[in-house]
């Protein structure tokens, strides 16, 4: 190591989630020496709508480099990079100043169903998944791409490019149009093998390859602040940005989840079971993703778009009172709920809840699905209720696994991240479910954690990840309840005929809530 890089010791890591954005200001032994989340809103004026404000998050992200560098007491000159993650699927049409034709249109925006149906049953979408990697979903900016020629011509053809958030974020700091192979492997329109813009997607969408970023590797670096930038954010106008990867695939290295058989399971907003492979792999039957990373360093896997989101809607819509009596109490309403859950016992006494409130993907990719209690009797309570629904996200992640496990082999570990591992609660609650153990690293930053490991490489400080095992020290280790996972095996078996007797009828009510949204 050089006296430049002896000089300095600390990593800025940059999480673009899709409620907050989270930077760390980490050292070279992998401790966060500070952070600071800022959140912003998801704007669903319908329930097919979910978008945010582009320029909110962008300062977002400025801001939180700022207020991280401040909080850690550190000066300019000891920031070796700042090394980025970020949330996957968005799309934002700019005009040639880079100033937003739309508003960041994310994951979770069903708008593109149709265009997504048609895709899958017409226009070749299973031979176009098995190129780029990317199920057939409203998720895929490859199918909001279809949608906006469809319904927004005009912006579709007037676009200078289409971005994802962190592309917007570097074209406002750099100038430049650049997309990392991770975030690109995420559009539906990238191809794995040839690491280049996949020819027949493009060809869909008549869209030219140069309205799109410039795909570079995730250890890619832009440099050239301006000197107003470099000062409000506390960084030298040279400090290295390295473009960084996709908030998945970091987890899963930040998390040290890449031995066969070791999965990652991360519940943030929505929530993701991820396993890593040495080349890119694709499911026969169309279920997982396959992301990049780098070379020789592929995930797959699938996510759910209904994660901790669910137990924000409980707080929010379900438990507005107990809410307000935890802060009367001057408790942490989720903490308050937590309680309230765990006063009633595993399987929730026959309580299922289905949780397709922002539609669902992995492994079903069913944009129409929405939530649904079932077995509700009068014997259960609001604490039913809500637990219910904790275990129905666990339930999701079930469905995942098992999917996984047909591709990738048996699980033998589950490494838990993402905002949900702080509760041990929800953390046993996922190995009884899976009949696996669970562990936990001591922090739970691991896109974070990944994004900064990505940096060290990318700055040519480290020459693999294998020093990821030192930094992630394992803080608990949940076994197996055994009677509680017989009582969840019996009952994943009706939830899984819950959600298939009902597909046609997910179609019918997704209809019926569309018409009368549009009718107001």
């Amino acid at each position: 190591m050089t006296n430049e890089t002896t000089t300095k010791p600390y990593i800025l890591a940059a999480d673009i989630g899709t409620t907050s954005t989270k930077t760390l200001v980490i050292d070279r032994a992998g401790r966060v020496v500070a952070s600071h989340a800022i959140e912003y809103p998801l704007h669903t004026p319908r329930p097919e709508i979910a978008e945010q404000d582009p320029l909110e998050i962008y300062q977002a992200v400025v801001l939180g480099i700022q207020t991280a560098v401040r909080k850690a007491g550190i000066s300019a000159s000891e920031v070796l990079c700042v090394s980025f993650s970020s949330a996957m699927h968005s799309l934002i049409a700019v005009d040639k100043e880079g100033h937003p034709l739309t508003a960041c249109i994310t994951w979770a925006d069903n708008r593109s169903s149709e265009q997504s149906a048609r895709i899958k049953r017409e226009l070749g979408g299973h031979e176009i998944y098995l190129r780029t990697g990317t199920p057939i979903h409203p998720m895929s900016p490859l199918t909001k791409l279809l949608w906006m020629k469809e319904n927004d011509p005009a912006t579709f053809e007037g676009a200078y490019k289409f971005l994802g958030i962190k592309e917007f974020v570097f074209a406002r700091l750099f100038g430049r149009y650049v997309i990392d192979h991770s975030i690109a492997s995420a559009t539906g329109m990238f191809n794995l093998r040839h690491l280049t813009w996949d020819e027949g997607a493009l060809a869909l969408l008549g869209l030219p390859a140069d309205k799109l970023p410039e795909p570079v590797p995730t250890t890619y670096k832009l440099q050239g602040l301006r000197a107003a930038d470099a000062a409000e954010m506390g960084l030298e106008t040279d400090t290295p940005f390295v473009v960084g990867a996709s908030d998945g695939v970091l987890a899963n290295l930040g998390a040290g989840a890449y031995e066969p058989g070791i999965y990652s399971v991360t519940i943030g907003t929505s929530g993701a079971v991820r396993g890593v492979v040495d080349r890119p792999i694709t499911d026969p039957k169309g279920r997982l993703f396959c992301y990049a990373l780098v070379e020789g360093f592929w995930v797959i896997g699938g996510a759910i778009n209904n994660g901790g989101i669910m137990f924000r809607w409980v707080r929010d819509q379900l438990a507005t009172l107990e809410a307000q009596e935890a802060r009367s109490r001057g408790m942490d309403p989720y903490d308050y709920l937590t309680e309230l859950a765990e006063k009633v016992p595993a399987g929730s006494e026959g309580l299922l809840f289905l949780p397709f409130l922002l539609g669902e993907r992995a492994p079903y990719w069913n944009a129409n699905a929405r939530g649904v209690f079932f077995g509700l009797s009068m014997s259960h309570e609001k604490k039913h209720m809500i637990r219910s629904v904790l275990e129905g996200v666990i339930f999701r992640i079930h469905s995942v696994v098992q999917a996984l496990e047909e591709v990738g082999g048996p699980t033998a570990e589950v490494r838990a991240s993402g905002g949900f591992a702080r509760s041990a609660f929800w953390r046993q609650m996922m190995a009884d479910v899976l009949g696996t153990p669970v562990t936990v690293p001591e922090s739970y930053e691991s896109s974070g954690l990944g994004a900064a490991q990505l940096g060290l490489y990318a700055m040519g400080e480290i020459k693999d990840f294998s020093r990821v095992h030192e930094w992630v020290q394992t803080g608990s280790r949940h076994a197996v309840d055994p009677a509680n996972h017989l009582v969840y095996k019996e009952l994943a078996q009706i939830y899984m005929s819950v959600y298939e007797q009902l597909v046609g009828n997910f179609d019918a009510i997704s209809a019926f809530q569309h018409k009368h949204a549009s009718a107001r």
